[in-house]
């Protein structure tokens, strides 16, 4: 094969700049596109044709989903074509006994969580980028997302896959089996690994019976000191299913972009929202209980409970469209974890930190806080250019990932590696875990044709 259109039809490839610069970058705006192509399999036959021809000739892909991730991993910065999977986009093998659903990679997040609803189920991985997100970028990249204090991370949901290495083998992992104790998961390995091993062309979903209602807390705390006490109260006394965090700049920044009143009466330096499955009155009453507790105790300055859905929508919205509003700010992002347990210090020391680095900048604060998860919004100030900014955060970054790494944590949580964590891979594994990685990388893909320079070089 000696060009794409060999096995590909015209509307299938475009090499235009609008589609090489759309399809080529992810929600990262410091890197360079450089494309050369944009291919859209629509079957499993086009995806291995496409290997064995990169192969042959030596040519870098990229995969490319709903393009939201924040570390790079999905941009084209050296002539690669860019795979994108947007027509592979059909849901199929429904099997209500099972509780599973068999999609192709371009099926978008949201789409999924519709399809599970109309058939009396629930796919609770959840975020805010559900609209745009694809199921394939959620695979690469173990995607987390506000429920999974409750639910965990899309690797517990994947029950099968089935890929195209690297080499151009179709491989066909686990069948959906929720039992398989014959040797490696290697369905395991393709999840989370970012597209370096080869590419998600379907995945057997699992799905759970629909949740009792859920109602929200939208508390307001007296300072950084209370979160994980208001946490710990929460988690005992509630079914809960997401707690997140926010500061009163990211509320602000909210409220400015929406046009939204301030929700609480008090003004508070962080906030919390906390949902809760609510089977019955007893739910209510215990959560007023609590809420009432931490008023006592002095951790909880004001807050409020849903009283219907759309109520409900309204203060999960002052938390999930912080990114959205922050986008104008072209703000340097982190996304950080540590054990449930470390959070308090970690987040101290992370507070203090950046205080001093940039002690006229604005750093926003938000969070899974229930599961370790926090994120660190830091908004280029006006007049400075993107290069000096970004070289500004590149020096800060090393002493945030010392802080991460004397805690034990991981310098990304659920956004990847790709370009922007790969120099500090090492903060979070060891050579020997690096080196191994390696290894793997060769037996899937022997050319390094897959995604090359993500997560780490080759040697």
């Amino acid at each position: 094969m000696s060009s794409l259109a060999d096995f590909l039809r015209p509307e299938q490839i475009k090499t235009d700049r609008e589609s090489l610069m759309y399809y080529g970058r992810d929600w990262t705006t410091y890197y360079d596109i450089k494309a050369q192509a944009i291919v859209f399999p629509e079957k499993l036959d086009d995806v291995v044709n496409l290997v064995k021809w990169a192969r042959a000739t030596k040519t870098a892909l990229v995969p490319s989903g709903g393009r939201t991730g924040l570390s790079g991993a999905a941009v084209a910065t050296n002539n690669e074509v860019v795979v994108s999977f947007e027509r592979m986009n059909k849901i199929r093998d429904f099997n209500e006994f099972d509780q599973t659903v068999v999609v192709e990679p371009g099926v978008v997040t949201e789409q999924l969580q519709n399809f599970a609803t109309e058939k009396g189920y629930l796919y609770p991985v959840d975020f805010a980028a559900r609209g745009s997100s694809q199921i394939g970028g959620n695979i690469a990249t173990n995607a987390g997302g506000i429920k999974v204090v409750r639910y965990g991370m899309t690797r517990e949901w994947v029950l099968g896959l089935k890929v195209v290495t690297g080499a151009g083998e179709v491989l066909d992992l686990n069948k959906g089996l929720i039992k398989n104790a014959t040797g490696f998961d290697l369905r395991q390995l393709f999840v989370g690994s970012e597209g370096v091993l080869g590419f998600v062309v379907e995945a057997t979903m699992k799905l759970t019976p629909t949740p009792p209602r859920a109602q929200v807390l939208l508390l307001g705390l007296s300072g950084l000191e209370t979160l994980m006490p208001v946490f710990g109260l929460l988690k005992k006394g509630l079914s809960l299913t997401a707690f997140e965090m926010f500061s009163r700049q990211a509320l602000d920044i909210v409220m400015e972009h929406h046009v939204l009143p301030d929700p609480l009466g008090e003004n508070c330096p962080y906030y919390v929202v906390a949902e809760f499955e609510s089977p019955g009155e007893d739910s209510e009453a215990r959560a007023l209980e609590l809420f009432e507790k931490g008023v006592e105790e002095g951790w909880i300055k004001d807050g409020a409970l849903s009283q219907s859905n759309e109520q409900a929508k309204t203060f999960w919205k002052y938390r999930e469209d912080i990114s959205e509003s922050l986008a104008k700010f072209s703000p340097y992002k982190n996304d950080i974890s540590v054990k449930t347990s470390e959070v308090p210090s970690c987040l101290t020391q992370l507070d203090l930190l950046l205080k001093q680095a940039y002690p006229t900048w604005r750093v926003i604060w938000f969070g899974h806080l229930g599961d370790g998860n926090l994120h660190i919004n830091i908004l280029r100030p006006d007049g400075l250019s993107k290069e000096e900014f970004v070289k500004e955060c590149q020096k800060v970054d090393v002493l945030v990932f010392e802080t991460v790494r004397k805690h034990e944590g991981a310098i990304s949580a659920e956004h990847g590696v790709g370009l922007s964590k790969k120099p500090f891979l090492n903060f979070t594994r060891s050579e020997a875990e690096i080196a191994l990685m390696r290894q793997i990388k060769s037996v899937f893909d022997p050319d390094g044709i897959m995604n090359p320079g993500k997560v780490f070089d080759l040697k």
